[in-house]
C-alpha cells in the first residue's frame, strides 16, 4: 500500500503556492506509506531554473539521514572544477539539486553534469535530471521529509509525489519513488508487477542500466524507452497496459503533460479532481480536500486501462 499524489496547474497564478499544495496532499497520504517519500517539481526556480540543467543526486544513497553529507557549497565549488562551467547545488535534505546554464546542446551538458556528480560521489543515486524538474528522495517520515526537502516553498507548474510503504525491495533512496529515468520525466505507482523480472531482462539486453530491484523501476524504464523511440505518453502506457501484468495505478509526468492510468482490474485506489485551475489526482479523495474549489471540482474515479492525458 503506497500512496500517489499529483498536481497540474493550469492557472499560472498558482504557481507560487504548488510546493504548499502538494506538501497538504503529501502529508495526508503519510499513513499509506511511512518508509519514505520522494516529491518531482517542475518549474521551480530554485531547483531547476530557466537557462539551466539540472541533476538532481542523492550523494550517499544507503544512508536513512535527511542531511546531505557535505555543504552544498563545497559541492558546488567541486562540480564547478570538474565541469568547467558554473554549478550551482541546493540542499534539500538528503538530495542535492545541481544545476548549470544549458550550453550548446542540453542533453551534453545533462550528460557532463552527470558526469561530475559520478565523478564526486561514485555511488551516488541520479534521482532526476533534465531542463524542468527537480527530484527529491528519501527514507523517513513522509512529514519530516517534506520539511526537509523545504517543499513547502517550491514553486512550479507542475508536482507529483509518493509515500512508500515497501513491498518489493529495500528501503533505500534507490527504491523510492518517483522514478525518473529520462529527461524531465516522472513515474510514480501503486501496486506491483508480476512480471516485472521478464521485461527487465528485455531492457537489459537493450542497454538499459538499473539503480535498484524495484519493480517501479522497470516500469518506469520501459516509459523511457518507448518515449524515447518516439512514442508519446499516451503509446507508451497503451504498450505499458499490453505488456505488464499486476495490479497498478500509474502517474506519469514530463515537462509538457501528466497522464493517469490503472491496471484492468482497477483494485488500486485513485480519483481524479479537475477545475479549470488545476487537475489533480490522488489515492484517495483527502488528499484532495485541502485544494482551492474543490467543493465545485469535477470528481471521478479513472476507469480501468483509459489513459487520462493532460498537457500543459
Amino acid at each position: 500500500m503506497c500512496g500517489i499524489v499529483g498536481l497540474h496547474l493550469r492557472n499560472p497564478d498558482l504557481h507560487p503556492r504548488l510546493g504548499e499544495l502538494l506538501t497538504g496532499m503529501l502529508v495526508e497520504m503519510q499513513d499509506r506509506g511511512p518508509d519514505s517519500a520522494g516529491v518531482a517539481v517542475y518549474g521551480d526556480p530554485r531547483w531547476s531554473p530557466a537557462g539551466t540543467v539540472t541533476v538532481s543526486f542523492v550523494p550517499d544513497p544507503a544512508s536513512t539521514s535527511i542531511v546531505a553529507p557535505a555543504p552544498a557549497a563545497e559541492v558546488a565549488a567541486t562540480l564547478t572544477a570538474l565541469l568547467g562551467a558554473e554549478v550551482t547545488v541546493v540542499d534539500a535534505g538528503p538530495t542535492l539539486v545541481a544545476h548549470t546554464p544549458i550550453g550548446d546542446d542540453a542533453a551534453a551538458t545533462v550528460a557532463a553534469l552527470r558526469a561530475a556528480v559520478l565523478e564526486t560521489y561514485p555511488d551516488a543515486l541520479i534521482a532526476g535530471f533534465g531542463e524542468s524538474v527537480a527530484v527529491l528522495k528519501g527514507v523517513g517520515h513522509p512529514r519530516v521529509l517534506a520539511d526537509a526537502y523545504d517543499l513547502p516553498s517550491a514553486q512550479g507548474w507542475q508536482g507529483v509525489g509518493h509515500t512508500r510503504m515497501a513491498t518489493e525491495s529495500a528501503v533505500t533512496a534507490g527504491g523510492c519513488h518517483p522514478y525518473a529515468v529520462g529527461p524531465d520525466q516522472c513515474l510514480v505507482h501503486n501496486g506491483s508487477f508480476s512480471n516485472h523480472a521478464t521485461i527487465r531482462r528485455d531492457l537489459l539486453a537493450r542497454g538499459a542500466e538499473f539503480d535498484s530491484e524495484n519493480d517501479t523501476e522497470v516500469g518506469a524504464r520501459f516509459v523511457a524507452d518507448r518515449l524515447a523511440a518516439g512514442a508519446d505518453v499516451e503509446v507508451a502506457l497503451k504498450e505499458l497496459c499490453a505488456s505488464f501484468d499486476g495490479f497498478y495505478t500509474l502517474l506519469v509526468s514530463n515537462a509538457s503533460s501528466f497522464a493517469v492510468v490503472r491496471d484492468a482490474i482497477a483494485c488500486k485506489p485513485a480519483v481524479i479532481a479537475e477545475t479549470d485551475d488545476w487537475v489533480a489526482m490522488a489515492s484517495e479523495y483527502r488528499a484532495l480536500v485541502g485544494l482551492p474549489g474543490i467543493d465545485t471540482a469535477r470528481i471521478y474515479e479513472p476507469e480501468p486501462e483509459r489513459i487520462y492525458v493532460w498537457t500543459r
